[in-house]
């Protein structure tokens, strides 16, 4: 299957990129750029020898003549432009921008301060976060791919909000991410003499995540009301730790929150919780498609503490969208991403 790439220069398409190149299935036949025309080794010399493709101009009826899948990977309010062309050509759109998240478009507008696409386009778009929705991904033609916050937050929350194990409106999720969380253009704020040796919060009670979390967890339990989430940077080039703290409507001990969490993603692949008194570090799912889950009661003050991690590049961006687009055509959704975490 032939698939092409719209916003291949930055980290996000890059890392697509570089899955792709190496799935036995999906063939990258083309790569796009809104800006210059140029050999896509001129953004990533590191690719030299290994590729001569070039970067080309969007032309949505082009693509969809050649590939099967067009992967979008421009940032939101550009992306929400695109989108409505392909879908005039009935290619397959994987959409890695929050422009199809909101099923709200004034919501959209007030959180991402862009013009929202479309109702019509926004009704059918599916929802990509395949542990949980994967009935409708299968039939998907549209879809969008969840954020990095969004992803980490919601796999660690989703058993014990099914379950009504929680008071809906004790959330409280303290999030942090590495540099590349913030795409690859330049801002006084991402030099390395701004954020080596610190740690800053950024965007409080303001992050554009907070509305996709709030309304996947309503959509679970509609008793769910607003979270507090705190977003902070680190000195790290990639990878998110998203700690969630929430009260237990009852009594329970680590062990059965444990064991309720390993029942409900054992046919997961990309999910992994960890043994009682062990908890994930980011370097421990750097460069793969896991999430890693641990998980602590607090029996003297009846909160349980959930620790998730994923690389935000993969599980929070590329790899989720490519574990998507195999189930949309009925493949094994880890074909391409087997691929054991970096480590150190």
């Amino acid at each position: 299957m032939n698939v092409s790439i719209i916003g291949t220069t930055g980290y996000g398409g890059g890392e697509l990129f570089r899955l792709l190149y190496h799935h036995p299935i999906f063939n990258i036949h083309s790569v796009h750029t809104t800006r210059e025309e140029i050999p896509l080794t001129k953004e990533f010399p590191h690719l030299n020898g290994m590729t001569d493709i070039q970067l080309e101009h969007i032309d949505p009826e082009k693509i969809a003549k050649h590939s099967d899948i067009v992967f979008i990977a421009a940032p939101s309010g550009v992306s929400s432009k695109l989108v409505p062309d392909f879908v005039e050509t009935g290619i397959q759109i994987v959409d890695l921008s929050g422009d199809l998240r909101l099923t709200d478009p004034e919501q959209y507008r007030s959180w991402y301060k862009h013009e929202p696409v479309s109702q019509s386009l926004l009704d059918k778009a599916v929802y990509g976060l395949p542990e949980w929705n994967k009935s409708n991904i299968t039939k998907a033609k549209l879809l969008s791919n969840p954020g990095c916050y969004p992803t980490a937050t919601l796999l660690g929350l989703a058993p014990v909000v099914q379950e009504n194990m929680i008071d809906p409106t004790s959330i409280i999720i303290d999030a942090k991410s590495g540099a590349s969380g913030a795409g690859r253009s330049a801002s006084k704020s991402l030099i390395f003499s701004e954020i080596n040796e610190n740690l800053r919060i950024y965007k409080v009670n303001q992050h554009q995540h907070i509305p996709e979390i709030e309304q996947q967890l309503q959509r679970w339990n509609d008793s769910v009301g607003p979270i507090t989430f705190s977003t902070h940077l680190l000195p790290i080039t990639r990878g998110i730790m998203s700690t969630i703290y929430v009260k237990l409507t009852k009594e329970y001990n680590t062990e059965s929150i444990v064991e309720l969490y390993n029942e409900i993603y054992k046919n997961q692949p990309f999910v992994k919780i960890r043994p009682i008194g062990n908890f994930p570090e980011i370097k421990e799912v750097s460069g793969s498609n896991f999430c890693h889950i641990g998980l602590h009661v607090d029996e003297r003050t009846g909160r349980l503490t959930i620790v998730s991690v994923i690389d935000n590049l993969i599980k929070g961006a590329a790899g989720q969208a490519i574990q998507n687009a195999n189930i949309m055509n009925g493949l094994d959704e880890s074909m391409g991403l087997e691929f054991i975490p970096l480590f150190p």
